[in-house]
């Protein structure tokens, strides 16, 4: 049976960190609308360097227009001040004037620092975010028009890139829904024609879709992403989540990718209470279990960190910023299930070592990784294509939410 939270465990979040969060949370919004503004071209600049060097000429990715369009609509659907509006407007505007493709519809992969084409390519990942942006900018606003969008896109995933054969969905296609050789959703992927990280990047917009838009089809999108985790994607043998296949599902990887296994655990039991099965929410909560306390027992550090990934037995110990944000969420989901100590003390440690080691109080934003002994690695951008504001103010917001709510209990 869950058990229900308990009031002794209240008090750790109820003053200093969800203060902390908070105070962190209002930094990055304002590096984000202050730094980031592209004043001469539009929109936001493309890069960022480690030092906080602008690279005026950097190319721009829709994965990072979409995600802060997303973070800003969140943002401003909590706080709800003008500085967060006028931002999100911002990179609506920008979204749909540059990477809309207005003939063929879809979003397009990149434009350059002036706005215009320079990749075409369409990635389910990126129709994906597109999803995810445009509907929380409708449910922080209202406006019908970014709803139309999300909606368009979802009928696009669902017409061009679902695989009516073996079911899931494909990687990627051109700009005219033809197919592609080449597959992958950066350098460092698998070239093959499906993956988890698109998946549960489907499954997470849809989610935010059906807030917005209760569409019977939509929800039984949801529930096949959901049965297709289950019996596909999550490994029964490892408790962790396979990372590439092919169009049948053949596993086609060893890699085990500890920030992935955490943040689907939210996710998946985020998808199964927001469309109400119980049924779907009890597995689900099962699912969560598995794969946070996999996460614990195998991928934390002994500083409180999340290591990165793991290749047969050789472990990456690096810290990249989106699993330690991915993690905080991941544990409180957890708990919040089964209200066990151990959770919120992985939440504490991990928040100290975000706090001493990956936040970056002289150039603003966080690290995007530091090494086993804590040392940011300076070649990696603090803003980029795929260095964005989503994991860590998603995370806070998160956090923050969850904490009021158990405080109500």
């Amino acid at each position: 049976m869950k058990e229900q939270p308990t009031t002794d465990l209240k008090p750790i979040f109820a003053n200093e960190l969800k203060r902390e969060f908070l105070n962190e949370l209002k930094r990055l919004l304002d590096y984000w609308g202050t730094v980031t503004l592209d004043k001469k071209n539009g929109g936001f600049i493309g890069r960022i360097d480690h030092f906080g060097k602008k690279d005026s000429l950097a190319n721009k990715g829709v994965v990072l227009n979409a995600r802060i369009l997303w973070t800003f609509s969140a943002a401003y659907r909590q706080f709800q001040t003008p500085e967060l509006k006028n931002n999100a407007e911002r990179a609506f505007q920008y979204l749909i004037d540059h990477f809309w493709d207005k003939d063929a519809k879809g979003l397009i992969w990149e434009v350059d620092y002036q706005g215009k084409p320079v990749n075409t390519r369409k990635q389910a990942y990126a129709q994906g975010f597109g999803i995810y942006a445009f509907s929380e900018y409708y449910l922080a606003t209202g406006n019908k028009e970014s709803l139309n969008y999300a909606k368009t896109l979802y009928h696009i995933l669902e017409e061009k890139y679902q695989d009516f054969q073996h079911d899931g969905y494909i990687e990627a296609l051109d700009k005219n829904w033809n197919q592609l050789k080449d597959l992958r959703l950066s350098s460092k992927d698998e070239n093959l024609p499906k993956s988890m990280n698109t998946h549960l990047h489907i499954l997470e917009p849809y989610t935010n879709l059906y807030r917005a838009w209760q569409n019977p089809k939509l929800k039984k999108s949801i529930l096949n992403l959901f049965e297709l985790f289950k019996t596909k994607i999550i490994d029964n043998k490892t408790g962790h989540l396979n990372l590439f296949f092919e169009m049948d599902w053949q596993i086609k990887s060893n890699t085990i990718s500890f920030g992935h296994d955490i943040e689907a655990a939210w996710l998946l039991h985020e998808a199964a209470d927001t469309i109400g099965e119980d049924t779907v929410i009890k597995l689900s909560e099962e699912i969560a279990i598995m794969l946070v306390n996999n996460t614990i027992d195998e991928g934390i550090d002994s500083n409180g960190a999340l290591h990165n990934e793991r290749e047969g037995h050789t472990i990456d110990t690096d810290k990249h910023w989106w699993p330690q944000a991915e993690a905080m969420v991941g544990l409180l989901d957890a708990w919040e299930i089964n209200p066990h100590e151990n959770y919120l003390k992985s939440i504490e440690n991990l928040w100290l070592f975000i706090k001493n080691k990956l936040i970056d109080l002289e150039n603003g934003e966080w690290f995007w990784r530091v090494n086993e002994s804590g040392i940011p690695i300076t070649t990696e951008d603090k803003i980029g294509k795929w260095k964005c504001p989503y994991h860590n103010t998603r995370a806070l917001l998160e956090l923050i939410k969850r904490i009021e709510k158990i405080n109500k209990l």
